[in-house]
């Protein structure tokens, strides 16, 4: 229960009435936290891409541009905010570390910019991506032919 004192004048004052709360007055969108979320998910060493649904993939394709929110959910209630990031790593990459950077980063950068408190960070690992391996082998294979034909001459 609140404390009220009367003033002299008999009118009730509330102790916390003048207080300003930081955040009071501003709203800040579900889908701008998607998108800090996607920045910091985007600078992780590992991360091959961002696994989205496929409303996302026509838009990002119609529009031409980089839709920065694919593959991240935010729960919002009052002060704090609940993150899924959905990815594909890239193969050779610890995933647990990958991971662990993504969750470290987007709390970071969510809660400096908007103030919010993250609660939750989940990461999801949709794939991997091995074109990486078949572009070694690719390389591989086109060297050792080069080194056959050269003994061959």
């Amino acid at each position: 229960m609140e404390e009220e004192n009367h003033n002299q004048e008999g009118l009730i004052e509330n102790e916390n009435a003048g207080e300003i709360k930081e955040n009071e007055g501003i709203e800040i969108s579900s889908d701008v936290i998607a998108v800090i979320a996607g920045v910091a998910v985007s600078e992780v060493q590992g991360v091959s891409a961002m696994a989205g649904g496929f409303a996302g993939g026509i838009t990002e394709v119609l529009s031409g541009k980089k839709n920065l929110a694919k593959g991240i959910k935010v729960e919002k209630d009052e002060e704090k905010v609940k993150i899924d990031v959905n990815i594909i790593v890239e193969y050779g990459s610890r995933i647990p570390d990958v991971a662990f950077e993504i969750q470290n980063r987007v709390k970071k950068s969510v809660e400096n910019m908007t103030g919010l408190k993250v609660e939750e960070v989940n990461v999801h690992v949709q794939g991997v991506n091995t074109d990486i391996v078949k572009q070694e082998e690719s390389e591989e294979e086109k060297n050792e032919e080069n080194n056959n034909e050269n003994i061959g001459q």
